[in-house]
């Protein structure tokens, strides 16, 4: 229980506040979100999980956010099943390996201007066919994938449609990774930022 509880909340809750520090520190990024929220869902109700695979844009911010900062960045760990040779090297059956998503998905031979975010990356399959694995793939791909892009999306488009988000001192946000976690990436300096309730949501909010 404690592993389940570990993957589905403390990924997600990560994974959130990176997202929101990438979109204070690119407020057009945090505007064009916006934007499409009011267009397809409007401010005459709450955003839903199932307006979530409507609002491509901000899965592009996800994807991208989950490129740059992975829930888990050496994934979990695997076991090989048969001898194998990769990138030259021989690898017994039975050998533990760890999959450093992190360094793949900041790969520049793979990914232009790797340390910048850009959902734009993302949009209209452009990134179809390059090495985007947070979740990892094949059949030990993690089950509980879609459930975490409806939560992270959901949660995520919540707060962008009913506050209105500044940074503390107009300072950008501090980005810099901690360490210590079991398999997350955390941040070294907790999440601070300044919101209110937007005008135009007040009712849905009361």
């Amino acid at each position: 229980m404690q592993n389940l509880f570990m993957a589905g909340t403390g990924t997600t809750s990560v994974t959130v506040e990176w997202a929101m520090s990438l979109l204070l520190n690119h407020p057009a990024v945090l505007e064009k979100a916006r934007a499409e929220i009011e267009a397809l869902v409007g401010t005459s109700r709450l955003v839903t999980a199932d307006d979530v695979h409507r609002l491509t844009y901000l899965r592009c911010i996800i994807s991208e956010t989950l490129r740059l900062y992975p829930a888990a960045p050496l994934l979990l760990p695997h076991q090989s099943s048969v001898d194998s040779k990769v990138g030259g090297y021989h690898v017994p059956k039975e050998t533990m390996l760890l999959v450093n998503t992190y360094d793949i998905h900041r790969d520049p031979i793979m990914w232009e201007n790797p340390n910048e975010f850009r959902p734009g990356r993302f949009e209209d399959g452009k990134a179809d066919g390059l090495i985007w694995i947070p979740f990892g793939m094949g059949r030990r791909k993690c089950p509980g994938e879609a459930m975490a892009s409806r939560v992270v999306g959901l949660v995520l488009a919540s707060m962008i449609q009913c506050f209105d988000w500044d940074r503390v001192d107009n300072m950008d946000v501090d980005m810099t990774e901690g360490s210590g976690a079991a398999f997350t990436v955390p941040r070294a300096v907790p999440f601070e930022a300044i919101c209110k309730p937007r005008a135009t949501m007040y009712d849905m909010l009361q």
